[in-house]
């Protein structure tokens, strides 16, 4: 499956929250990050990173559904919510090792990062640009240079 994800670069980013709002403004038609398809995690005083959904091959989310209201898209990787057959039952939220499915504020239903039809409006408008959508090739190749660079 070749698909793209968004990659934060945790020591470009600020935790500033504006992917959060972007996100929101995009989907929900107003700012408040708890309707957000990325959210910062805080992991410690100075570590801050964005977390999206990472379209993992064989997704635990959609694996995890009891009404099969998830699917994930073969080419893009994508995954795809049926409003009508979701529960808001959350098995899909325990299952996603990445946090990256939430129940946003006041919904009933499950939502995440569907990258906004290929132009993620949070990646755009990352004023460090901690943001990027990279491939699994390039985020590899990046891991390799990197490795290779701290070896000389």
């Amino acid at each position: 499956m070749s698909h793209r994800i968004i990659v934060c670069d945790q020591s470009k980013c600020t935790g500033c929250g504006l992917c959060e709002l972007a996100c929101s403004a995009k989907k929900g038609m107003i700012f408040n990050p708890l309707l957000s398809r990325i959210r910062v995690a805080r992991i410690e005083p100075f570590i801050d990173v964005a977390v999206a959904c990472r379209f993992c091959e064989g997704a635990s989310c959609v694996a995890s559904c009891p009404r099969r209201a998830l699917k994930q898209d073969s080419a893009t990787g994508i995954i795809r919510l049926d409003e009508d057959k979701c529960t808001g039952c959350s098995w899909c939220i325990e299952a996603c090792e990445f946090g990256a499915m939430t129940v946003p504020f006041g919904k009933k239903t499950v939502a995440s990062c569907d990258l906004c039809d290929g132009k993620p409006l949070c990646v755009e408008i990352c004023p460090k640009k901690a943001l990027e959508l990279l491939t699994p090739n390039a985020i590899s190749n990046r891991a390799r240079k990197s490795a290779v660079e701290r070896l000389y």
